[in-house]
């Protein structure tokens, strides 16, 4: 395994993070187990969950992964092993089963001490705001169209006080945002620096080789701050493992069992780069996952690639990518599809 460190600070994580979603939904817990055990042992000590977990979202699954979590942390003892991120869901009509007050003094009280208490631990790594409160461009919205009547009202001093406050009762460690833009990562760093408020340490987006729009204003910021990004999303759900190529559902799979998902990653021209980039690794000698995040482990913006399984066989093909190194040849090839394709599934 490789390892870095959460950007400006002493904690040290693996580069491959585990990403948690599936479990309390298509995963049962003891597969849950199974993979924080297999995860661990390979050197992965970096966990990401969320309160709204798994997703799809429903009242009835609600928190359940993070139960998962707890209930293994409690049996196997391994807390003090696992650098654990966590996340408050944002405001939305997906969200109303669990609260609609977004990022209140009162909701970030309410949210950060059940996920204390499903997690059975005292404090949190890092504690991420989970999307943006006010109204952007996020989950697939290719371009920002303002709204001027939206509701929202600056608060981004009121959540960092509130976090301060966590961090000084000792509850989390680190904060982090997700899903969030350039200009709310400014205002949320113009805020520490004027007021001496805890600073974000990273920003956890989607990137893959079908949607490598962090590159832009986002690679540069997190560059310049040192603001690391968290991957999610690095196979474009399932897209880049090659289970969709030629137009095959997989039973089972997550498009197969929640077609509404598929959306963002199956356009024609989703498909045409993954069919492009699906050649690149046959040429080479590689499996499209390992290239695919190969590709993300070797971006100096990297804190952490959040790698999903649904199976252990999976989840031992995802974490050996750590040992690809993609030469220039493959990384031109890469390039040159993106040229031609630029971003599919933003």
């Amino acid at each position: 395994m490789k390892y870095t460190k959460l950007p400006n600070t002493d904690i040290k994580v693996s580069k491959i993070c585990l990403g948690t979603m599936t479990w309390g939904n298509q995963n049962t817990q003891d597969e849950g187990f199974a993979q924080m055990d297999y995860a661990l042992d390979k050197g992965v000590n970096f966990f990401d969950t969320a309160e709204l977990y798994p997703v799809p979202a429903t009242a009835e699954t609600y928190a359940e992964t993070e139960r998962i979590i707890g209930n293994w942390f409690k049996k196997s003892g391994n807390r003090e092993k696992v650098v654990l991120a966590t996340k408050i869901c944002g405001p939305g009509d997906y969200t109303a089963h669990v609260r609609t007050t977004g990022f209140s003094t009162e909701a970030l009280k309410e949210a950060l001490e059940n996920s204390l208490k499903r997690l059975k631990t005292d404090y949190i790594d890092l504690y991420q705001l989970h999307w943006p409160e006010r109204q952007t461009n996020f989950f697939g919205q290719r371009d920002y169209k303002h709204n001027p009547n939206d509701a929202w009202e600056d608060n981004f001093n009121e959540v960092l006080q509130t976090l301060d406050g966590f961090i000084k009762a000792g509850k989390i460690r680190e904060i982090g945002i997700s899903n969030e833009k350039a200009w709310g990562t400014m205002r949320y760093l113009e805020e520490s620096k004027t007021n001496n408020l805890p600073r974000i340490r990273t920003k956890q987006n989607a990137y893959s080789l079908l949607n490598r729009t962090f590159e832009g204003d986002l690679a540069e910021l997190s560059i310049r701050e040192n603001i690391g990004l968290l991957a999610y999303s690095p196979l474009a759900s399932g897209t880049l493992s090659g289970k969709y190529i030629g137009g095959k559902v997989p039973k089972n799979s997550r498009f197969d069992l929640f077609p509404r998902f598929a959306g963002r990653y199956n356009s024609p021209q989703a498909l045409q780069a993954t069919e492009q980039y699906f050649k690149i690794a046959q040429d080479h000698g590689l499996s499209l996952t390992q290239m695919s995040l190969a590709f993300i482990n070797q971006q100096p913006f990297l804190t952490g690639n959040i790698i999903g399984a649904t199976s252990l066989e999976q989840l031992e093909e995802n974490i050996s990518s750590i040992d690809v190194d993609l030469s220039d040849d493959v990384i031109d090839g890469i390039n040159a599809v993106h040229s031609a394709i630029p971003n599919p599934a933003p």
